[in-house]
């Protein structure tokens, strides 16, 4: 059982018996390789929500129709990734264990590590889809394996071959390319095939993982490594919509947006809207 947060994300204050779906935030940024500030994105989706309606146009639904439940940020160990990583997992199995599907909202990548963890315990036949402009494959990043740089490596290593599917990647080492061809689906660039992957899935376990640096930094400015030539914020919401709304997703997070970088707002409000959109096409 659970104790609701006393700020949450928009409408996210059902009572935790009612909730299908469980928000927690993952306040960590102790790997990233370029710029951090990530550890205060989940606060600041909280925040900004507030100045965003409930109700998507989108869809034609409204936040306050469902019962979500938003448990707050967990107190995350700075100083070792691997108990950080822990935490994460903990928290994760008591949502799953309660019969509901975590949400978590990051933070640098490395924490979907500690997401996948529990989730793979729990479904074996676990599949991911991977939305990012990194191929976060690498073996290591500075002498480091457990790093948001290698992050979908390490969840490799839990689900094994072609159970990663990869959209939007368009950075990378050749080396992490090259492994990937032989071990995960990989689009480049953009998000062409996803239907077809969509339908190769259906009924199968999903965990879903969104760095929203796939936007392209004209739209999402508001991150710690900023690649150009990312999607635009409709076609990542048409994604998201599509990937929530079709498959049987057990866990998910949204990650890497870092405010300091984008005084503006704009990041955030982007981000508030795909999590929005997410958890409304999750309710089916």
């Amino acid at each position: 059982m659970l104790n609701k947060n006393i700020e949450t994300f928009m409408a996210c204050d059902a009572e935790y018996e009612d909730a299908k779906t469980v928000l927690f935030g993952a306040p960590f940024d102790s790997t990233t390789s370029y710029r951090p500030g990530t550890r205060f994105g989940s606060r600041t989706i909280r925040q900004e929500s507030f100045g965003v309606e409930t109700y998507s146009p989108y869809q034609d639904k409204d936040m306050t129709d469902y019962s979500f439940f938003d448990s707050g940020d967990l107190e995350l160990c700075f100083g070792s990734s691997e108990k950080a990583l822990e935490d994460i997992e903990e928290r994760t199995k008591t949502i799953l264990e309660d019969g509901k599907r975590p949400f978590m909202m990051g933070g640098e990548h490395l924490v979907t590590l500690g997401a996948v963890r529990a989730v793979a315990k729990k479904y074996p036949d676990l599949h991911i889809i991977h939305f990012d402009a990194h191929a976060d494959l690498r073996e290591e990043y500075l002498g480091a394996q457990l790093s948001h740089a290698a992050v979908l490596k390490r969840c490799w290593e839990l689900v094994g071959d072609d159970r990663i599917f990869q959209f939007g990647i368009r950075s990378g080492d050749r080396e992490e390319f090259l492994w990937g061809k032989d071990h995960v689906f990989t689009n480049k660039f953009n998000f062409n095939g996803l239907k077809e992957t969509v339908e190769s899935l259906k009924g199968k376990p999903i965990y879903f993982t969104l760095d929203l640096d796939v936007l392209d930094p004209s739209v999402f400015p508001g991150t710690g490594t900023p690649e150009p030539g990312g999607v635009t914020f409709n076609e990542l919401r048409d994604a998201v919509e599509l990937v929530c709304s079709s498959l049987n997703i057990v866990g998910c997070d949204v990650n890497e947006l870092s405010p300091p970088y984008d005084p503006s707002g704009i990041s955030a409000a982007a981000a508030c809207k795909i999590v929005r959109e997410m958890l409304l096409a999750l309710e089916q």
